[in-house]
């Protein structure tokens, strides 16, 4: 079957969905984003510019992904989910939105959100309890089970994850002087995670 586009508002441009994805009404899709097999976009979901969903993956109600955002295969984004610029998510990661979920109980007056901040990857079937933020360019390993805030940069494994050391923002692997073996770039430490040296 053809796919459901009623009220979609597509950014002119080289914007794909395949044939076999579903897209509901008051959804935004921008342009350049590829849209793979059986996925479902639900109403009020906003997707911005050249980002890729592969296949089977649902998104919304009312989830906002930004620019150049990864979504691989068998990924839900909930309602309370929201991912900023460059943000990759592993194939099977897991979203919660609600903390004490129960099937015989109304509580989508409860959901948690979710704040996923740019340049952040979320490892192969990784879960993110709900009402946590991820930070900036952090990378949180496959498997993990993420239970509270993490620091920009962090690099975070287990079960609950912990902070095993940092990343940079190539998503290399830092040693203790706190530089990228990649770009050269230097870091230091701050009570929120790392910072670049240049940065104000």
């Amino acid at each position: 079957m053809p796919p459901q586009k009623a009220g979609l508002k597509m950014v002119a441009g080289k914007t794909f969905i395949h044939e076999s994805a579903y897209i509901d009404e008051h959804c935004t899709i921008g342009q350049g984003t590829k849209i793979w097999h059986f996925c479902h976009v639900i109403s009020g979901t906003n997707i911005g510019k050249n980002c890729s969903l592969g296949q089977n993956v649902m998104a919304g109600p009312d989830v906002n992904i930004g620019d150049n955002c990864k979504i691989q295969n068998n990924v839900s984004l909930y309602k309370g989910v929201i991912l900023e610029d460059n943000v990759f998510c592993g194939p099977s990661c897991v979203f919660t939105n609600v903390l004490t979920p129960r099937a015989g109980v109304e509580r989508k007056d409860e959901y948690a959100p979710t704040l996923v901040k740019k340049g952040a990857t979320i490892g192969a079937n990784a879960t993110i309890v709900c009402g946590n933020t991820l930070g900036q360019y952090c990378t949180i390993g496959a498997g993990a089970v993420v239970t509270k805030d993490t620091p920009d940069y962090a690099l975070m494994a287990g079960v609950p994850a912990k902070r095993i050391g940092w990343v940079s923002r190539s998503g290399d692997i830092l040693s203790d002087d706190l530089t990228c073996p990649r770009t050269g770039e230097q870091y230091y430490e701050t009570e929120n995670g790392l910072r670049l040296k240049t940065d104000k």
